[in-house]
């Protein structure tokens, strides 16, 4: 048994809980959502709030440290849309396609700026949260461009659509899961995290 302690995941998202397991494994024994907690009803107006109140109510609901993200989509031609309501754009239990089919539709006919696709950011919260109300935060961003088509089938979400400006122009959906990982706003809020945690007794 390890003498680890125990971290639960919020997410049921299993590319998602794939990465949280790589990224967390030296400090915790992470173990998934537990089937009877309901969804948290993300209604805050922030990524911050969002990510604070999943891992908070998994955290009161099994007495153990917990650890949730929001992510969001800021297109700048949207006017910072669809930004909090990224995963559920196209309606509650969307499907990534029908997000994605959404968001080129609002873009169709709205010329970019001169440059190949539109302005747009993807930021990420992250929150661990233990029973007694400690927290850590970690926050991460990348630049890029919208496409005006999807190009790529790897990763999830958004990635057909999104190209880093860090990178060569292609879409997160056309990169490796390493290609993706150096310019991952994800990945960069839980190294945020991660040095906090370097410094956290627990």
């Amino acid at each position: 048994m390890s003498d680890k302690p125990v971290l639960v995941l919020a997410t049921t998202n299993q590319g998602k809980v794939a990465e949280l397991v790589e990224l967390l494994a030296e400090y915790f024994e992470v173990v998934p959502r537990p089937a009877d907690v309901p969804e948290t009803d993300e209604d805050q107006p922030t990524l911050v709030g969002n990510a604070r109140k999943k891992a908070t109510e998994i955290a009161v609901a099994t007495g153990l440290a917990a650890l949730a993200d929001d992510t969001g989509l800021f297109v700048d031609a949207l006017d910072g849309g669809p930004g909090v309501r990224t995963a559920r754009y196209a309606g509650l239990g969307a499907t990534f396609d029908q997000n994605i089919a959404k968001l080129l539709l609002a873009l169709d006919g709205i010329e970019a700026d001169g440059r190949p696709g539109w302005g747009a950011q993807f930021r990420t919260c992250i929150a661990l949260v233990w029973p007694d109300g400690r927290e850590l935060l970690g926050e991460g961003s990348v630049e890029g461009r919208i496409a005006a088509e999807r190009r790529g089938s790897s990763g999830f979400g958004y990635d057909p659509v999104f190209a880093p400006l860090e990178g060569d122009g292609r879409t997160f959906g056309e990169m490796t899961r390493d290609e993706k990982a150096r310019y991952n706003h994800r990945v960069r809020a839980f190294d945020d995290l991660l040095a906090q945690l370097e410094l956290t007794e627990f």
